[in-house]
């Protein structure tokens, strides 16, 4: 079952975030707080987007696609979306359940655009399932309700970056025909660099703003 993320899942996706960074061998490099992550999400304007996978179990009321109701009607998966759609709160159990069934992965994305095709695209920026919980076709349910997203609002291409050493996400990418672009590497430039960099734009005395600068 997927869903879209709400703000009573911050604290999870956080955590999940951590556990992700631990795998991949980073764990002391997740400076996020649950506040930058509520803002991120779920701000004016948000600057990403999340989906949320639940434990494998059938909830009473669950309608039949897999996706539960809540107090606000069912769910359908893509509903907080750049389009201006409102997410439900995400703290409310479904109808007939006491608990809510608990989180065990997330998808975490955001639109791109493509001057080629001049279509927008996605961005997946962290796909993670607890490891207990792999092999339960989580991870397909998500990328395939990516892949719906996508179909809705016309996004020609759904990307990500995988760690060269993590074989075994490569051959679960490649089983659903995903595959690396030959000839193209991440660049990245941050920290001092980052500062540096932007010390080059800076307007020479009565110039102006600096390029780029909105008006």
């Amino acid at each position: 079952m997927i869903r879209v993320a709400g703000p009573g899942d911050v604290e999870v996706v956080l955590e999940l975030v951590r556990a992700l960074a631990a795998y991949e061998r980073e764990a002391d490099r997740v400076a996020m707080t649950p506040a930058e992550l509520q803002a991120a999400l779920f701000g004016p304007v948000p600057a990403a987007y999340c989906l949320v996978a639940i434990a494998d179990q059938s909830p009473v009321g669950a309608t039949p696609d897999g996706v539960a109701p809540t107090s606000g009607g069912p769910l359908p998966t893509g509903a907080a979306l750049p389009t201006g759609d409102t997410p439900p709160t995400g703290d409310v159990p479904p109808i007939g359940v006491a608990h809510p069934p608990p989180v065990v992965g997330f998808a975490i994305w955001h639109p791109t655009f493509s001057t080629w095709t001049g279509q927008s695209g996605m961005y997946l920026i962290d796909l993670f399932v607890r490891p207990e919980h792999r092999r339960g076709g989580h991870g397909r349910a998500l990328l395939a309700a990516l892949a719906t997203l996508c179909g809705k609002h016309g996004y020609r291409r759904l990307e990500w970056a995988v760690l060269d050493w993590n074989t075994p996400a490569q051959a679960f990418y490649r089983s659903l025909a995903a595959r690396p672009l030959a000839g193209w590497s991440t660049w990245r430039v941050d920290g001092d660099a980052l500062t540096d960099l932007a010390a080059l734009a800076r307007p020479r005395p009565g110039s102006g703003a600096c390029a780029g600068d909105p008006a």
